[in-house]
Formats: structure tokens, C-alpha cells, sequence
């Protein structure tokens, strides 16, 4: 027996507002995670600063400090822990020392080219018109 048209008609618009809602959830946990990983790498550099500031690292000897704490992080929590992406934590939380002026809107990749950029009007241009129109890491 199949079912009546009228009721098939209710089920394709019954599919297509769980398709829609669906579609708003995902988004919403992207966001979730995106912000997740933003104030997890702010902390980290948060951290090592500290850290470096307890134990006196100067100059001289802070590529050291940041090549074997890579090691070990590596070691204990897998990818994602490179020298190069210590460097940047470190730098993240440098440039933006209260966490509260981090955008969720942009991503991690967005904020390691931000931290490049020594001017800081420039910066905030180039932050706040990533922000406002939605500009991918290559705009």
C-alpha cells in the first residue's frame, strides 16, 4: 500500500525542515569548535609565556625551549603541537593579551596570518574586514 500523495507532499516538507535544521546545528558546532580551539591555543600561549618567565628563558635560549616543549607535547597528545605552531600560540597570545577581543567569527588559520602583521591599525583593519565580510584566509 502506498502512501497518499497529500501525505507524501507533508513528508518532503517535514524532510526539508529537518535538512534546514540540521544544516543550522552544524554550523553552530563548527562555531562551537572553532571557538574551542581559538581559546585552547590563546591559553597555550598563554602558558608558555609564563612558563618562559618563571624559568628565565631568554633569547638565546628560547628556540630551545620551544623545540623540545614540541617534543614532548607531540609525544603525549599527537599532531598539531609543531615548533611553528608553538611559535604562534605563543605570538597569539602576545598580540592579543585579553581573550575577550578574539573573534569566533575568524579562524585559527586567520589569526596566524593576523599575528604577522607588526602594525597594529593594519592588523585591526585586516581583522575587523575579515570579521564583517566573512573573507577567507586567501582575501
Amino acid at each position: 500500500m502506498e502512501l497518499d500523495t497529500n501525505i507524501q507532499k507533508q513528508i518532503e516538507i517535514f524532510a526539508k525542515e529537518i535538512k534546514q535544521f540540521v544544516e543550522i546545528q552544524k554550523t553552530k558546532i563548527v562555531h562551537s569548535v572553532n571557538t574551542g580551539m581559538l581559546f585552547t591555543n590563546w591559553q597555550i600561549g598563554r602558558m608558555i609565556v609564563e612558563k618562559q618567565n618563571i624559568l628565565g628563558v631568554d633569547f638565546h635560549s628560547d628556540r630551545q625551549f620551544i623545540l623540545f616543549l614540541s617534543k614532548e607535547l607531540s609525544k603525549l597528545l599527537g599532531k598539531g603541537y609543531s615548533r611553528s605552531n608553538l611559535f604562534n600560540m605563543r605570538m597569539f597570545y602576545t598580540v592579543y593579551p585579553d581573550v575577550q577581543t578574539v573573534s569566533g567569527q575568524l579562524s585559527w588559520s586567520h589569526y596566524c596570518e593576523l599575528i604577522c602583521i607588526s602594525d597594529v591599525d593594519k592588523r585591526n583593519f585586516y581583522q575587523i574586514e575579515s570579521e564583517n565580510n566573512s573573507w577567507s584566509i586567501k582575501q
